[in-house]
């Protein structure tokens, strides 16, 4: 038995599968319904409605409705989707055992203490029918699954079977005479015959608990209270016994049959769940848990899953692993298909049965090692106590009959695992947990002595993998030494890449992909269970989980290609086609796009071209992968796809694109934007653009600052003006000790009062007249008259040598290659493929110092902001929106901020050359 899910809450007594989603409901003894998630091991939902015990739950098999009942006496009919209740069915007079829908009809079946069973119309909400006849508790009542037929199971220690053809016919047409219904005889408590009891199974010497049909065979199965589970054969005429499984050693409580299988399940009081032959009537398995006892078993309509509920919760299991048996070489496939060997071409598609298997064991094949030399197989079979495993050597015949494949001898011996390790040799790990090495004749050629190993993989001629409780370790079966190890716990799968370069290993939950030399180079971790892989051409591994395909770079990036509804196994990966098998080992092809891992694998190998080629014909867009180019350092790829404005603007100073960021901030014209393009351009040196973010924000000190260490005196005393107009005092009176004016220094101290500093200011720079007519000013009785300093010394700005009109000249630097095509777009340019990414320019300083270079290091050809330039700027920019009250006068009228662009390109950071380390001989 594999377990798949459990879970831990009160008592389970009802349990339902939804036919399509991976979803179950479990009714709790304390009153929750819970809708569980069984494959990614999540509760969705809770609904809390219902006091007491819930015992009866359904899920509707094609609407969004599941139906409960309680021991409050209510039938709830809830909408999952709602996530409600939608109406209640009042009725019954006592507790209600087991709630299930009709699966064509708006019908809801209820077993009740009260010694009914009622038929209500989910759509009309009443009751259309009770069933009477029982005279103890009803256990449990279910529809046929095709007919009309009800099964019904009673503490009166019978076991009914009813006719519901009347209801039926009545539902089609409810004016119906009753006439019409002719062959049934006996008629129900209220004068009608919808419902009549077709036959009664006596046989069981307690109550029964549980009764239910087999899907397609006239045949019921029933759990009762003796400790017995009955099989019962019905016709049109009669029912009869056919046979008992005697096992369980207190009640049964519930009793199933397996939709594909001669099998039947049954649980019980005991703590145990038991699975039966049909055919021989012999328990086949059982499986027992400490201290729970089961209530109820439920089985999936279309898979092989099923579900027991229990004291302390409910498992959701699986009675053997579906995972074909499959090796693949080249490009054939080889898989195990109902005891047939089979050989599948992938070019071809052609799929011809290559051989027939000896049977023998009751359990699958459990792997498959292939060796191309001798076309030879090796299948090993794993049995429940692993000592018993086995495994089979067979010649594949070399012209095979497809139609009646030959049933070639095979060699059996036993073993838990068996891998070739060479042309005629192959390794076979015994119970004693040692490695043989065995010949083509099956016979011991020696024996090698390994720590402690409890699985052996393939890894290539000669070598083998062996996994301990907590590593993978390579060994050299020749020359028996460990050649490397690697920590990672309980790997369950080994894949190799084509040219055994790289290997993957899948445990339940985690991939570790190594190189040869097994070092990890990087860790997947999976919330949910890892099923298989394969390796694609471009060396990306492409793998599943339960419910989705995804891909994994080496780099350790991984991401989802596509998502499942049934777990398959991966064979083969081409171009963008998966091959893979499904669960009932049928081949099939699905088609993926590769797109998203391609696109990030030709970054990892700078294969710039296919990048910039995807980037334009793929869609690609989406936030993901703006925050991956981000996050590894290609901004600037971004760039090209990105259309929001605010993306736009962080990646261009991300990548210090001045341009870009400079369109984008003016769409944006945000106060925070501006500031940031203001520093980054600052850093840069374009102090033209700087000039135009502290306008767009009025940050005037900055501007003033700007303004004198560049030495533009004409724009510092427009500065001033504007801060007089602000009437902003000390911003007037430090742009005039910038501009070292000292007539107005004097004039601004006099305004504001400052009669001894404005006296003192004239008196020092020599302005005696203006400094006498202060001094008449003073009043000697009570203001003194301030004392000049003899020694003082003229502070004065030393004129700018030369204003500095261009921006500061950055390295001219080969054109990047993405930066190069968003320019070449702009002029709708050809692709600039062939550029070399890697060239810097060497030609130093020398000439670069005189030319003009925008902020990203190239010759501003167009619109320079020489003389010229600024001058135009001044003509046409339209003011700078200081606050609307103040007039400037006219030769105040403020430029926009440079208005230049780039033509020809931009600089580039050098790219990063090969670290000395790896230079160095080792």
């Amino acid at each position: 038995m594999l377990t798949k899910f459990e879970t831990k809450s009160a008592r389970v007594q009802g349990l339902s599968f939804h036919p399509k989603r991976p979803w179950i409901l479990t009714s709790l003894h304390n009153g929750v319904i819970q809708l569980w998630d069984y494959r990614m091991c999540t509760l969705i939902d809770k609904f809390d409605e219902h006091d007491g015990p819930v015992r009866g739950i359904d899920f509707h098999k094609q609407q969004p409705l599941f139906v409960s009942g309680g021991d409050d006496y209510k039938i709830k009919v809830w909408n999952y989707k709602l996530r409600r209740c939608l109406f209640t069915l009042l009725g019954h007079l006592d507790y209600i055992r087991t709630t299930f829908f009709h699966h064509e009809y708006p019908w809801i079946l209820s077993a009740s203490d009260d010694q009914t069973i009622r038929v209500w119309n989910w759509q009309s909400r009443t009751c259309v029918c009770v069933l009477t006849g029982h005279n103890h508790y009803v256990m449990c009542a279910q529809f046929h699954p095709s007919e009309d037929l009800v099964v019904s199971a009673s503490l009166d220690q019978t076991v009914r079977v009813w006719d519901i053809s009347g209801l039926r016919k009545k539902n089609l047409s409810p004016g119906a005479v009753e006439s019409d219904v002719r062959g049934i005889t006996g008629v129900d408590l209220f004068g009608t015959t919808d419902a009549v009891v077709k036959h009664v199974l006596e046989g069981h010497d307690r109550g029964v608990n549980w009764a239910a049909f087999h899907p397609t065979m006239p045949l019921i199965v029933s759990g009762a209270d003796d400790r017995q589970v009955k099989i019962w054969r019905m016709n049109e005429s009669k029912a009869w016994e056919v046979d008992t499984c005697r096992g369980h050693y207190n009640n049964v409580s519930c009793a199933v049959f397996h939709p594909r299988q001669e099998l039947i399940l049954s649980n019980s009081e005991d703590k145990s769940i038991r699975v039966w032959d049909m055919s021989k009537r012999t328990g086949v398995q059982t499986f027992r848990r400490d201290h729970d006892r089961f209530w109820v078993l439920a089985a999936h309509p279309n898979l092989n899953l099923f579900a027991a509920g229990h004291d302390g919760g409910m498992i959701v299991f699986k009675l053997e692993r579906e995972r074909p048996a499959y090796a693949v070489h080249g490009n054939m496939l080889y898989y195990v298909k109902d005891r047939f060997l089979r050989q599948l071409d992938f070019n071809s598609s052609k799929d011809v049965a290559v051989m027939q298997l000896r049977s023998g064991s009751k359990f699958p094949v459990f792997n498959m090692s292939y060796n191309p030399a001798e076309n030879a197989v090796l299948l090993c079979t794993r049995a429940s106590n692993l000592e018993n495993s086995t495994y089979d050597l067979y010649t594949i015949p070399k012209d095979a009959d497809s139609q009646n494949p030959d049933a070639p001898e095979g060699k059996r011996s036993s073993g838990l695992t068996a891998v070739w390790v060479a042309r005629n040799r192959f390794a076979v790990l015994d119970r004693m947990h040692s490695i043989l090495i065995k010949n083509l004749k099956n016979e011991i050629t020696k024996k090698v002595q390994v720590p402690n190993c409890d699985e052996i993989f393939y890894a290539g001629t000669g070598n083998l993998l062996l996994r301990d409780a907590d590593s993978i370790t390579l060994f050299d079966v020749q020359q028996k030494r460990t050649l490397a190890s690697v920590k990672i716990s309980k790997v369950k799968y080994v894949i190799w890449s084509a040219d055994m370069s790289h290997v993957a290993l899948l445990a339940k939950h985690a991939i570790m992909i190594c190189n040869r030399k097994l070092e990890s180079l990087c860790n997947i971790h999976e919330n949910i269970r890892v099923k298989s892989g394969a390796w694609d051409e471009s060396g990306v591994f492409i793998y599943t989980t339960s419910n989705h395909i995804k891909y994994a770079v080496t780099t350790g990036d991984h991401g989802i290609i596509r998502t499942l509804d049934l777990p398959i196994y991966v064979t083969r990966v081409k171009g963008n086609n998966v091959y893979c098998l499904d669960r009932e080992c049928r081949p099939r092809v699905l088609t993926i796009d590769p797109t998203e891992f391609k696109f990030k694998l030709a970054l990892i190998n700078r294969k710039y071209d296919e990048v910039l080629h995807m980037v334009r014909n793929a869609k690609l867009v989406g936030q993901s992968i703006i925050a991956y180019l981000q996050k590894k350092g290609y901004p600037e790829v971004a760039l090209h796809f990105v259309k929001d404005e605010k993306t736009r603007f962080s990646l261009a100073l991300e990548c210090g694109n001045i341009e870009i960021a400079l369109e984008a901030a003016k769409a944006l014209d945000d106060k925070n934007c501006w500031e940031k393009l203001g520093e980054v351009a600052l850093l840069q040196g374009n102090h033209q653009i700087v000039e135009m973010c502290y306008q767009r924000t009025k940050n005037f000190d900055r501007l003033s600052f700007l303004y004198l260490i560049t030495g533009n005196l004409e724009k510092l005393r427009k500065m001033m003006k504007i801060a007089e107009i602000r009437k902003d005092m000390s911003g007037h009176y430090q742009n005039a000790l910038y501009l070292g004016d000292v007539a107005e220094r004097v004039r601004i101290l006099k305004n504001c009062g400052q009669k001894s500093l404005a006296y003192l200011t004239a008196a020092t720079h020599g302005l005696d007249e203006e400094a006498e007519s202060l001094k008449e000013t003073f009043d000697p009785e009570k203001e003194t008259v301030p004392d000049i300093d003899p020694n003082a010394k003229l502070l004065q700005p030393p004129a700018p040598v030369m204003p500095l009109d261009t921006n500061w000249p950055l390295l001219t630097v080969s054109k990047g290659f993405f930066e190069g095509t968003i320019a070449s777009k702009g002029k709708g340019g050809a692709l600039a493929a062939d550029i070399d990414i890697d060239t810097v320019g060497t030609e130093g300083w020398g000439e670069d110092a005189e030319l003009q270079l925008d902020e990203d290091g190239f010759v501003d050809a167009g619109e320079g902001f020489g003389e010229e330039g600024l001058g135009k700027g001044q003509e046409e920019g339209g003011g700078w929106e200081v606050e609307e009250d103040l007039d400037l006068p006219p030769e105040l009228d403020v430029p926009a901020g440079p208005a230049g662009g780039a033509e020809d390109g931009f600089f580039v950071p050098p790219t990063k050359g090969t670290s000395p380390a790896q230079v160095m001989p080792n």
